[in-house]
């Protein structure tokens, strides 16, 4: 069968600073109980989401120090030689089929427990910790000194980045992890150059982008996964405005909203596609291309945020955990086909544990 030509625009391809998507169709990162633990698992999963048409596949969460350390859950990590071995099994899965492979550089802050590495986190203040550990444990201020020495990390990580084949490197800047909380108001009650005015909680953020950007120019696309509120009336952090100091910094903009239950709500009570009025608002206000989740199953929809310019790309976490396959079967006029994403949360439920995934709609998660 062929392509209904209506959806041709998800099938176009699209720019992401010095490399170019093959289509609209992005995996945005998401965990999967795999990890550092099951790096094979870890490839095969995402070089079948390429197989299956996804132009973008990116990891999960990697974290980029031991400082950043989430056991018994076992992320991600890209902190040494023996990472990169194992991260390269993914670029090379997904490279096999056309698309780009992703990666987001972590670091935890106040809510990494490092019950492994056993040191003690830093952020942006001394902070009691937030993993569901029920460890008494708390993080510690950074000083300047520290600062300097995290955005070394984050240089360091970059390049390992390069050296495991990644198209694609994040500045991981939401979910309350350490650079989203400089942004916040709550939690940073810095007296230096790091707190008060808007320009000081930005600076961290703005200083990360640009030395990344600074190691991946020219090899790499460099994005930034950002936080905004799906109520622009209620933003006591000042996001919309952070965001128009660094709008076009980077080569991409991967937009969540700062609420899981709506980022990740179930079909029951969060409809497809619900937090686009808001993703609308930060794409009017960046030239650079913008990627952003919304559950979506239907090829409709898709191709509406793509003919509105409400985004560039279909972002998914769940959906493509549903259903590997889906942009090819949309390309070979099978949508009839697609197994719909059901939001039930299952495949979080079980990652939440430190096992592999599972779907409901999808046993193997492999399935064609």
């Amino acid at each position: 069968m062929a392509r209904n030509p209506r959806f041709d625009p998800l099938f176009e391809p699209i720019k992401i600073g010095p490399v170019t998507a093959p289509n609209r169709f992005y995996q945005v990162p998401h965990c999967s109980g795999m990890g550092y633990l099951r790096p094979q698992m870890l490839a095969a999963m995402r070089g079948v989401k390429a197989e299956g048409g996804w132009g973008v596949v990116c990891t999960e969460y990697c974290s980029i120090d031991a400082g950043s350390d989430e056991s018994p859950y076992p992320h991600a990590s890209l902190r040494d030689d023996d990472d990169i071995k194992n991260l390269r099994l993914m670029t090379e899965a997904v490279h096999r089929h056309g698309s780009l492979a992703g990666v987001e550089l972590w670091y935890g802050g106040h809510s990494s427990a490092n019950m492994e590495s056993r040191e003690i986190p830093l952020d942006v203040a001394s902070l009691p910790n937030t993993s569901s550990l029920g460890m008494p444990l708390q993080s510690q201020a950074m000083s300047i000194a520290d600062i300097e020495h995290f955005r070394g990390l984050y240089r360091a990580a970059a390049q390992r980045a390069l050296a495991a084949g990644f198209d694609i490197v994040y500045v991981y800047a939401t979910h309350q992890y350490l650079i989203n909380n400089f942004l916040s108001l709550e939690l940073n009650q810095r007296e230096d150059e790091y707190g008060g005015a808007l320009e000081n909680r930005v600076r961290l953020l703005r200083q990360v982008i640009e030395d990344v950007g600074e190691i991946v120019a020219g090899r790499s696309a460099l994005a930034v996964r950002y936080s905004i509120p799906r109520d622009y009336n209620q933003d006591p952090d000042q996001l919309l405005e952070s965001f128009k100091l660094v709008a076009e910094l980077p080569d991409l903009w991967d937009i969540t909203v700062n609420d899981y239950h709506l980022e990740m709500g179930s079909s029951r009570f969060v409809r497809e596609a619900s937090n686009q009025d808001a993703v609308a608002k930060i794409k009017s206000l960046t030239s650079k291309p913008v990627v952003s989740v919304g559950r979506f199953t239907s090829p409709d929809t898709m191709l509406a945020q793509i003919n509105s310019g409400v985004q560039d790309f279909i972002g998914a976490a769940r959906p493509s955990i549903a259903d590997p396959f889906l942009p090819s079967k949309i390309n070979e006029g099978r949508e009839e086909d697609i197994r719909e994403c059901i939001g039930c949360n299952v495949c979080y439920a079980h990652d939440s544990l430190g096992v592999p995934i599972r779907c409901t709609q999808n046993p193997t998660t492999l399935l064609k």
